[in-house]
């Protein structure tokens, strides 16, 4: 068995349209696997599907666009999957909302809402849709791309790093309740990546100089950057590792 080979695995990459999910999309395709492509809207999910099969042969990308806020269009996305595919082997929540950036005391309800229904409610439902079939089988990877925010405070994004730090601590009740059926649950924790996701932050110079300045690596990340963390958890290389959140941070968290 080859470490990272992911021939004959199907993957489900929420948010892969763009960045960070696309980039993970890429790669697990990459290394064998059969991916969904999945976003709000059809074309782009489309163009990144034809990208795909184009580079790594015909079948191996499919487009099913979803709104994460809807339960049932993440329900038709399992179906959809499953009646491409067969089945479900790797799951990828990547998408997420971040409708509001300063002091939480300035949140309205309903930003406070869009970011906890999206980011960790949605990946609760879509989890729970695609996870009965890993159980039954007795394996499976479900990956949640969290951030570093949900390991620090900020004034600047605290509602957003409330929904992070509920992510961590969904993998690691996941990660209890499914390791003895053999379903791994694990987190990637990025830092500031130059995504459009997060263009508000890296396009700010004093934004950006806060971050780098105190980094080892001294930059922000790349999608592809974050790509290999997830083909580490959807493959064996990591049939160890559950419950835990990757770090991939250009060592920020760890400097002064």
């Amino acid at each position: 068995m080859q470490l990272f080979d992911l021939t004959g695995k199907s993957a489900i990459i929420t948010g892969s349209s763009r960045g960070i999910g696309k980039a993970i999309a890429e790669r697990l395709a990459e290394h064998g696997a059969q991916v969904v492509i999945s976003s709000r809207k059809a074309g782009p999910c489309e163009e990144v599907a034809a990208e795909i099969n184009a580079r790594y042969g015909p079948g191996r990308a499919i487009a099913v666009p979803a709104n994460i806020a809807e339960k049932a269009d993440l329900q038709r996305l399992v179906d959809e999957t499953n009646a491409a595919f067969g089945k479900i082997d790797i799951l990828v929540c990547n998408a997420a909302s971040n409708p509001y950036a300063g002091p939480m005391g300035g949140i309205t309800d309903d930003q406070f809402n869009k970011i906890l229904q999206n980011n960790v409610i949605s990946n609760h439902w879509l989890i729970q849709m695609a996870a009965p079939q890993m159980l039954e089988r007795r394996d499976g990877s479900i990956i949640i791309v969290s951030s570093i925010g949900g390991l620090r405070g900020n004034a600047l994004i605290g509602a957003y790093n409330v929904s992070k730090a509920a992510d961590m601590q969904l993998a690691r009740n996941l990660a209890v309740e499914w390791g003895p059926s053999n379903v791994r649950v694990n987190c990637i924790a990025p830092g500031l990546v130059q995504t459009d996701f997060a263009k508000y932050l890296w396009e700010n110079p004093e934004i950006l100089k806060t971050v780098t300045e105190p980094a080892p690596l001294k930059r922000i990340g790349q999608p592809h950057e974050i790509a290999g963390a997830a083909v580490y958890l959807a493959s064996p290389a990591s049939t160890f590792m559950t419950g835990q959140t990757l770090v991939v941070d250009g060592g920020v968290t760890i400097a002064w």
